[in-house]
């Protein structure tokens, strides 16, 4: 993977940038829609492609792992070839998940054992198991196996999870150096710094993320129930260590009030589901502040979802259209509350792009986060 800094902004760390892998360009800051089961839920991958214009998507290693299993996609020829789409995919290790699963699995130096969420089957995740894994799915850029603490979290706890993350990760690439790529194409490694919401943690973490001197970094361990500025800490004194010269992926995250303020720290790439888990409960993100479709104020709306027209289907469908279709129970809504959502928030990093290019991303972030803060 090739990773070229074009413009960082002079009043904030916001930075522009592309990432190319053997897939294509990544302009950069990139929101990656989320594709957990090689589906992003409720849209086609043509929409994906052509309507949201997406550059990568997210698949999930422990859920692709149980469904539809490793050796199908080894058959398939990999995960690109068995969903159809020809652009990037990232895999998230499964740490997350794993964390998750706090009633059904057990952490221990070797690895994590859990009980599968579908059937009750025990399964191993250790380091080097995840790297075959994720062979095997052939993502273009694939995660280090890591432990993903609670919040909150006893500081003893996060030092030690944190280090045996470490100890994981030299595991993950002795692994990786012995395995080769499954597919023509190369897969690009991310390590990923952890910590919990502890300052002298999350430095000790960046610094021992940045030695490893991998293509690109991720950021964990945040965005799971902690405050806000408590997440924007540690994203700062993370990304004030983390390499000026690689990516930075802050994971899971988030509102897109979040991914505006995390832009402004340094980050490059988010993920998250809220855009898709929100849009099939009626919840729709515009540049104007959310809208519950669902209340009856929508009934007789017949103007645009935003009416700024950003996304796809603002041309197309009224509120009051989309509203009767959520109050009918028609799966239709869903889509196309999705495709909003997810044309929305490809629209705000590509807006934030586009002002920290012409050097006033500071004014237009501070301006959109007032509106953005909105019900509407």
């Amino acid at each position: 993977m090739q990773f070229i800094l074009h413009h960082t902004d002079s009043k904030s760390k916001a930075r522009a940038g592309t990432m190319t892998t053997d897939h294509g360009a990544i302009q950069t800051p990139i929101f990656m829609p989320v594709g957990t089961v090689a589906s992003v839920k409720s849209v086609h991958q043509r929409e994906i492609k052509d309507d949201i214009d997406a550059d990568i998507i997210l698949g999930n290693t422990y859920h692709l792992f149980l469904r539809p299993k490793i050796d199908i996609l080894k058959q398939a020829g990999g995960l690109h070839k068995f969903m159809g789409w020809n652009r990037n995919i990232l895999t998230d290790s499964g740490g997350y998940q794993v964390y998750s699963l706090s009633q059904n699995r057990k952490i221990k130096e070797e690895g994590v054992k859990f009980k599968s969420h579908i059937d009750g089957s025990t399964h191993l995740f250790t380091p080097e198991r995840v790297m075959e894994i994720q062979r095997v799915i052939g993502a273009d850029i694939i995660m280090a196996f890591d432990e993903c603490t609670p919040y909150p979290c006893e500081y003893k706890y996060a030092q030690r999870s944190m280090h045996m993350t470490h100890r994981w990760l030299d595991r993950c690439i002795a692994h990786l150096n012995k395995t080769p790529y499954q597919y023509d194409y190369a897969q690009t490694f991310f390590p990923i710094v952890q910590g919990s919401t502890y300052v002298d943690l999350r430095k000790q973490s960046a610094e021992y993320i940045a030695e490893v001197g991998a293509e690109g970094n991720a950021i964990g361990g945040l965005s799971v129930g902690e405050p806000a500025e408590e997440m924007y800490a540690m994203t700062e004194v993370v990304c004030n260590i983390l390499p000026e010269d690689k990516p930075r992926y802050l994971m899971g995250v988030g509102t897109p009030i979040n991914i505006l303020e995390n832009i402004a720290l340094g980050i490059d790439m988010f993920d998250c589901v809220m855009p898709t888990r929100n849009a099939r409960n009626g919840m729709l993100f515009t540049a104007h502040g959310t809208i519950n479709i669902k209340n009856k104020k929508w009934e007789n709306d017949f103007s645009e979802i935003d009416e700024m027209g950003i996304t796809f289907v603002d041309k197309e469908y009224s509120k009051a259209y989309l509203r009767h279709l959520f109050v009918a129970n028609e799966y239709l809504g869903k889509q196309i509350a999705t495709i909003h959502n997810l044309g929305f928030y490809l629209w705000l990093v590509r807006e934030a792009r586009k002002h920290i290019l012409e050097g006033d991303f500071t004014p237009w972030k501070n301006q959109m986060v007032k509106q953005m803060d909105k019900r509407l």
